[in-house]
């Protein structure tokens, strides 16, 4: 049986209070006695007994310690905001799937437009949705979530990567293995850091095109058929991911 998880950044607090707390009473209905784990989004996990219980608060003794070792790659995701409800589930499944930084960028065919504030509002919302899927997937490192960015912004401002890929519909895109294989074919070595951009419903415009390739991005096929744009982010980083996890692997050391 699975033991329910919670998210608390200072483990050497061991106390959960506020919607943690709450979400372990009055939904999960814990008692005195119970075991939870809880993870700091930095690849630490606590097993827990809990000890008091208030309205508000749960008192743990901390039981053991344990350290899940960090991919020694890294896996970015640069995605063009959907539509509705979209981008909530592609941050789940992101997170599920591995990725370690998200930066959402707005392009010029960008459905949805956010003013300062509102965009505030959506990021700490995104980052409840991406600690949630860490709980339930029971994933220990949380992705890093970067500001909103727009194209032209994030190309000016941004970290290089070893490979920077972005989802293309225009003829001559090559497949991931393709890119893979040269890469190797040039370095003798596998990439560390990988980047894909994924455009919006509708791609990116020839102009953000042009100034991706310029930065050196590399145009990659999803295949015949259109994806949707969450459907795309999904598709690459399930090749990505697998690409990188199978063939780098994970470092013991504590970052």
């Amino acid at each position: 049986m699975a033991i329910d998880r919670f998210y608390q950044p200072n483990l050497q607090e061991p106390f959960l209070t506020g919607e943690e707390a709450h979400h372990c009473l009055h939904v999960l209905r814990h008692e005195v006695g119970d075991r939870i784990v809880l993870f700091d989004g930095r690849g630490n996990e606590t097993m827990n007994e809990i000890l008091t219980v208030e309205k508000n608060r749960v008192t743990l003794k901390q039981l053991n310690l344990h350290h899940t070792p960090r991919p020694n790659y890294r896996l970015t995701l640069v995605q063009a905001i959907p539509k509705a409800k979209q981008m909530d589930n592609l941050l789940q499944k992101a997170t599920e799937l591995g990725v370690t930084d998200i930066i959402p960028i707005i392009s010029e065919r960008t459905i949805v437009q956010l003013e300062e504030q509102r965009a505030e509002n959506k990021r700490e919302k995104w980052q409840q949705l991406i600690i949630e899927a860490a709980k339930q997937c029971g994933q220990n490192w949380l992705p890093t979530l970067h500001p909103l960015f727009t194209v032209r912004d994030y190309f000016e401002t941004h970290f290089a990567s070893d490979l920077n890929f972005i989802g293309s519909l225009q003829p001559g895109a090559m497949t991931f293995k393709t890119i893979f294989t040269r890469y190797h074919q040039d370095h003798q070595k596998k990439p560390n850091h990988v980047c894909i951009l994924i455009g919006p419903e509708g791609d990116f415009t020839p102009a953000e095109i042009n100034l991706a390739l310029s930065h050196g991005c590399q145009p990659v096929t999803l295949g015949s058929i259109v994806l949707k744009s969450e459907t795309a982010a999904i598709f690459s980083l399930s090749i990505l991911s697998y690409e990188l996890q199978n063939e780098l692997g994970c470092t013991n050391e504590i970052a």
